[in-house]
């Protein structure tokens, strides 16, 4: 879904920002991987479609030169925006370009787009003149969700918005990290993503193990305090908590050698792709491979156990 282009009458997708991008033919962009079953009926395929009808391309593809066949291009990152693009009948494209260093590097989000990403685009909209009603026919939401979607960050540090940028925590989990001080909210992002869990219940024992002092006072008119958890919700939260606490401990058991062999794997796998001519042969011959491949060596997470890794 996109970054701050505009689709026009001339079949064009011209971009917004100042960035150096290059306009490409679509013909000549090949993806490096078929999209899943089903994924032309997805909502978020419709989402896609939809809003680059309403408010153009947010996001611009990310591509790779085939150095063995001038004007041909090889699709790292933007495979459902690039078949909505074919089906709106839009001819050429402004492409973001990577060196053979990053054929790796990109992920392959196609089948939702976190809610911070989703906040920005909705903002850069805005910026733009498009009208909340218009963004909420786009993304066939409601226009109070937009203007929700829009506010997303009110109230919540910048850095733990930086952590939190790629993750599915909901709107529910903002509004309960909003409840936190600012450096009490980077904990909580940090505890989030060392547990790979982004869920509303954790997030609430996070706020119930927050000190009194680390609570940001209620607004006035708006009641004295936080809501205190009820003894059902925190023997819920303990019980969570419990069955983390359980599954780090079985983990940690085998950790060690299992932690070898995946970095052993991933870096082998890594350095074939940095081939480039490994790279072409795979996307001719077994893109779907290739697909599997760039996601074991975009892993960057297999230090330590507290780190779990994060489609």
């Amino acid at each position: 879904m996109a970054d701050g282009s505009k689709s026009r009458d001339d079949g064009h997708i011209h971009l917004a920002f100042g960035q150096d991008f290059l306009t490409i033919p679509i013909a000549s962009i090949m993806p490096l991987k078929s999209l899943p079953d089903g994924a032309r009926e997805s909502r978020s395929y419709s989402q896609v479609l939809s809003s680059i009808k309403a408010i153009g391309l947010i996001e611009a593809p990310v591509v790779l030169a085939d150095p063995k066949k001038e004007g041909t291009w090889f699709l790292l990152d933007g495979h459902l925006r690039l078949e909505a693009l074919k089906e709106l009948g839009i001819t050429e494209v402004e492409c973001l370009l990577a060196t053979d260093d990053d054929t790796y590097t990109y992920n392959k989000r196609v089948n939702r787009i976190p809610p911070i990403q989703e906040h920005r685009m909705i903002v850069r909209a805005m910026e733009r003149g498009v009208s909340a009603n218009d963004i909420a026919d786009a993304l066939n939401l409601q226009v109070e969700s937009v203007l929700r979607r829009f506010k997303l960050l009110e109230g919540i540090s910048p850095e733990a918005a930086e952590m939190l940028k790629d993750t599915p925590c909901s709107m529910k989990v903002f509004d309960i990290l909003r409840q936190m001080s600012a450096v009490r909210q980077i904990e909580a992002a940090d505890l989030m993503i060392g547990q790979n869990n982004f869920s509303i219940m954790f997030a609430r024992a996070i706020r119930a193990a927050t000190p009194d002092n680390q609570l940001v006072a209620a607004k006035k008119g708006k009641g004295a305090a936080v809501p205190t958890p009820s003894g059902q919700q925190m023997a819920r939260m303990e019980r969570e908590l419990a069955a983390l606490q359980t599954q780090v401990e079985s983990v940690e058991e085998t950790y060690g050698v299992d932690n070898l062999h995946l970095t052993v794997a991933r870096g082998y796998i890594a350095k074939l792709l940095a081939n480039s001519r490994v790279v072409r042969w795979l996307a001719t011959h077994q893109q779907d491979y290739l697909g599997e491949f760039q996601k074991i060596a975009e892993i960057d997470t297999l230090g330590p156990i507290a780190e779990a890794p994060d489609v």
